[in-house]
């Protein structure tokens, strides 16, 4: 995967299920499998969503081994490589790539609040350091600092750097970032409930916590709207919208977790400090499915 090819479509952020306490790696290639004849483009394991704060470093190179052994080249797969250490994101990225990840997903520092300028030289380093495209995750919610466009300008000018996920949850950002990086700069919703209206503003898919429970629903509604279909992609959010409220009413990769147990695809298994969902979140969770079709009522 070259910094210009195309990466389009639903992309599932995926949980990491786990058994007894350690990595359910069964379930994990089942999951793997479910998304891909789903319809989901590409893989993005070991992110907020597949716990990587409480996976060890080997566990999250594990998780990503797995992941792309049972991919088969199938779809790309944008490994987690975010770090608040540069090092360590360095350490992480090298290992995606020597793994065979098509790509890397990066968080902007979180906790330590760098600058723009900060934020460029961590980027810059772990551009140098690997071979690979680089998607910068910008999600100031989590990580309490915005990246600002021109930074990601400057950074789009280095050989690696691709595109961003964009977990703003500001919609003027997309055109912003378009205007001033040209339509080729690869642009990823981070947020589902605003996903449809990002892709009318120029974006290039989502990486998605709720195609985890409903992954062909939300790849339908990627296709739609990469068509320019937006009446077919408003019928499927239609029946998505109440979804998306449940599913980060807690933690989102909690609903997801729970959402997948009603499914009967994993076990609903955390770890601290993540709980699974109340029951009364879990009601709300399984009448969001009944609505959207994936459950009976």
């Amino acid at each position: 995967m070259t910094k210009h090819a195309p990466l389009t479509g639903s992309m599932p952020a995926l949980v990491t299920p786990f058994k007894g306490g350690k990595i359910d790696e069964t379930t994990l290639r089942a999951l793997v499998d479910w998304q891909i004849e789903s319809g989901s483009t590409a893989l993005v394991p070991v992110g907020t969503t597949g716990e990587s704060p409480t996976l060890s470093h080997e566990e999250h190179g594990h998780v990503t081994e797995i992941v792309l052994d049972q991919a088969k080249g199938r779809v790309p797969v944008i490994a987690g490589a975010g770090s608040n250490n540069t090092t360590e994101a360095i350490s992480l990225a090298k290992h995606a790539e020597k793994a065979g990840a098509q790509a890397v997903l990066v968080v902007t520092p979180y906790y330590n609040k760098p600058t723009q300028e900060g934020m460029y030289q961590h980027f810059k380093a772990v551009n140098d350091a690997i071979g690979i495209p680089i998607i910068i995750y910008n999600i100031p919610p989590r990580s309490v600092v915005d990246m600002s466009v021109e930074t990601m300008a400057r950074l789009y000018e280095l050989k690696n750097i691709a595109g961003v996920k964009d977990a703003t949850a500001n919609l003027a950002r997309v055109s912003q970032q378009r205007h001033v990086l040209g339509p080729d700069f690869i642009q990823l919703s981070g947020e589902d409930m605003t996903a449809l209206a990002y892709m009318a503003a120029g974006g290039h898919g989502c990486i998605s916590v709720v195609a985890n429970v409903a992954p062909k629903l939300c790849a339908d509604l990627m296709t739609c709207a990469l068509k320019g279909d937006y009446a077919g992609a408003l019928k499927l959010q239609d029946r998505l919208v109440p979804l998306h409220d449940a599913i980060f009413k807690e933690p989102g990769l909690a609903g997801a977790k729970h959402g997948l147990k009603r499914l009967g695809r994993i076990e609903e298994e955390l770890r601290l400090p993540l709980m699974p969902v109340t029951p009364a979140t879990g009601d709300v969770i399984r009448s969001a499915m009944v609505h959207a079709g994936l459950l009976n009522a």
